[in-house]
């Protein structure tokens, strides 16, 4: 007779992926906050860092150091969701080294997103550093994402295409585009009213200009996505796999353009400005489930198929 010994401290996969999407949730919240900081020109609330300022380590004293205080302690709020992560992967059973490696990925992300955060406010709020504090945020986001999608995956399988070859490429098309307006979003936003102080440098370029190249690539976007879906209408099997991540993404898309042109023609208001960021976040998640659904893990067939019973012919003969 076997013996099970119970683990008490393993934690199984459906738990995971709950911890999987706390971390989720808390690398999109604090680009929110993050854009909260910039938003009321806070940005250099506080001078120093990691301190607040020369005096004091935490300073509420005042209105921007209070908004710039309440995003730097947020930091580490998502640490605590990203270090679950990682001590979720080694806890989980059956360990996979896929879960492992992104989760530590991420956990190491979020240092680096602080030394990006010093590099801005030492240097002012330099447009071109606050650049990259974004993008490094989108490349969490897009870990965290896959790492929920991954930890919803069976333990065992193949790992293979569920989409014909040339839509896989037209979704990677879409994913590259997306990635694509982002980066020129970053440019308006660098060169437009809203740099988190008023004595921030900003792009030395036009907002018009930026901001048309960046209208021109969304427009562009949109396009290969509707060509997407019409692609769609003869391909039965994709369009199975593809149906809700596609129309997600199309929802979120439109949704994006109409807040982004409308804050355009209204002035860029804050308000407005913050809600294009929290659903530009939404969107790269969005984008990033949609490219996933091409591949999918199918079991392999030793483990998926039943146990045979042996034949009648092949039972031992009774001995007489």
């Amino acid at each position: 007779m076997g013996i099970t010994i119970y683990d008490s401290q393993a934690m199984t996969p459906a738990t995971y992926r709950k911890v999987c999407i706390a971390a989720l949730v808390a690398v999109c919240l604090i680009v929110v906050t993050g854009a909260a900081v910039r938003l009321t020109g806070s940005g250099l609330g506080c001078a120093d860092w990691p301190n607040c300022n020369d005096q004091k380590f935490v300073d509420v004293s005042t209105p921007h150091g209070a908004v710039e205080q309440v995003n730097r302690l947020f930091t580490g709020v998502v640490m605590i969701a990203v270090i679950g992560a990682v001590l979720g992967a080694f806890l989980r059973r059956p360990r996979r080294r896929d879960l492992t490696v992104l989760a530590v990925l991420i956990a190491l992300g979020v240092p680096m997103q602080g030394l990006v955060g010093a590099i801005v406010v030492v240097t002012d709020l330099n447009p071109f550093a606050n650049q990259q504090h974004f993008l490094l945020s989108m490349v969490l986001v897009a870990l965290a994402t896959v790492l929920v999608h991954r930890a919803g995956q069976p333990d065992d399988g193949t790992r293979a295409r569920v989409v014909s070859r040339p839509t896989s490429l037209h979704v990677r098309s879409i994913t590259a585009l997306t990635a694509l307006a982002l980066v020129t979003g970053t440019f308006v936003t660098g060169a437009g009213p809203h740099a988190g102080d008023e004595r921030a440098k900003r792009f030395d370029v036009a907002i018009s200009t930026v901001a048309r190249i960046h209208g021109i690539t969304v427009m562009c976007l949109i396009g290969v996505a509707i060509a997407l879906l019409w692609r769609l209408r003869t391909r039965g099997s994709d369009r199975r796999v593809l149906d809700d991540p596609l129309t997600m993404w199309m929802i979120v898309a439109v949704a994006q353009a109409a807040v982004g042109y409308t804050q355009y023609f209204s002035g860029v208001p804050a308000v407005l400005v913050g809600v294009h960021v929290a659903l530009a976040t939404t969107l790269w998640v969005v984008t990033v489930r949609l490219q996933l659904a091409t591949v999918e893990v199918s079991r392999t067939a030793e483990a998926s198929a039943p146990v045979a019973s042996a034949p009648a012919s092949a039972a031992p003969a009774p001995s007489a």
